[in-house]
């Protein structure tokens, strides 16, 4: 029976210190509910930070790059999947997740949110960003719910996963 893969989506150099904290936050959780953690497997931002709670809780981790090469993978990341697909790989990060957790908001995180939605995947955000929170709860149409941190998020995963 297949692991249940929980995406972990969020800026990279532009992740915010609220960002960082929520994204460590649930890749532990994630990692001490024993699922795997899923990120776009570079070293920075939200990606790391969910890389390196899931291996410092003892879990599995899978990095999706968007270059042809493992040497751009984060440290953290025991299975490397390289694709030289750019910002397409976005699309198999939302496709491999059976939830997606988004910890920010940026360009690249807002099309694996949207991928996600359009994949009829759940959507969990956590972003101090009023505008885009209302945007995309809109757009999410119940799929997309909002959680003010780590622990709420992992809730709302939780309850969609039974």
């Amino acid at each position: 029976m297949p692991k249940t893969v929980i995406g972990v989506m969020g800026p990279g150099s532009s992740a915010t210190a609220f960002d960082l904290k929520n994204a460590y936050d649930i890749g532990r959780l994630i990692a001490e509910k024993g699922y795997v953690t899923l990120t776009g497997g570079r070293p920075n931002g939200v990606m790391e930070a969910a890389l390196k709670a899931a291996k410092d809780a003892g879990g599995q981790t899978v990095g999706i790059l968007p270059s042809g090469d493992k040497r751009d993978a984060s440290a953290y990341a025991d299975i490397v999947i390289v694709t030289a697909m750019m910002s397409a790989r976005n699309n198999i990060n939302a496709l491999s997740s059976d939830v997606v957790v988004a910890c920010g908001i940026e360009a690249g995180t807002l099309s694996e949110i949207a991928l996600a939605l359009k994949a009829d995947k759940n959507v969990v955000l956590i972003s101090q960003n009023e505008t885009g929170n209302a945007f995309l709860e809109k757009l999410g149409q119940g799929s997309l719910y909002l959680a003010s941190d780590a622990r709420a998020a992992m809730d709302i995963v939780e309850q969609h996963l039974k």
